[in-house]
């Protein structure tokens, strides 16, 4: 048995799909190495600092080791951001999940998309815009100018082929 409509339970095709996160450097255990090590050389200078006499000194080797664990924290926590782009025929959608979770969403029609791209003479695709009818989205901000300028020719293909549409496969 069937549900009512046999069109419902059609998947319009993905032409393409994105999923882009930020890059990250360190893992948990390269930073907890780093850290270590920022930690030995910051109390060995502050100890030999305490050595001459100058105590104050030590305390800001301890200021140091802090500001650079929360600089990385804040770095770790920016790193759980995404962006989803996919194409379909009749559809791009942009998804962007926030650091803190927040989701925003966009939709067009891959019929009046452009995409639009600011370049540097010398570093190449600086950044991405999505833009139709009046709406300027920015996308792939989290790639640099080689990534993009890859990205831009694999969505640039998927955005011509939903504009031309679904093919015709005649039946043998």
């Amino acid at each position: 048995m069937t549900s009512g409509n046999d069109f419902d339970s059609m998947q319009e095709p993905t032409l393409f799909t994105a999923l882009l996160r930020p890059h990250r450097a360190l893992g948990r255990k390269g930073f907890l190495v780093l850290m270590g090590f920022v930690s030995a050389v910051s109390f060995g200078a502050g100890m030999a600092f305490l050595l001459m006499g100058a105590w104050p000194v030590l305390g800001f080797f301890g200021l140091d080791v802090l500001a650079i664990h929360i600089a990385f924290k804040v770095y770790d926590r920016r790193a759980k951001a995404t962006e989803e782009i996919t194409v379909t025929p009749s559809e791009i959608r942009v998804r962007r999940v926030s650091p803190s979770g927040d989701v925003v969403e966009w939709a067009f029609n891959p019929l009046w998309v452009q995409l639009d791209q600011v370049c540097h003479a010398e570093f190449g695709i600086e950044q991405l815009f999505l833009v139709s009818r009046g709406r300027r989205v920015s996308i792939a901000r989290f790639l640099g100018a080689e990534e993009k300028a890859s990205f831009v020719k694999a969505l640039a293909e998927a955005l011509q082929a939903a504009k031309r549409g679904p093919t015709y496969n005649p039946v043998a």
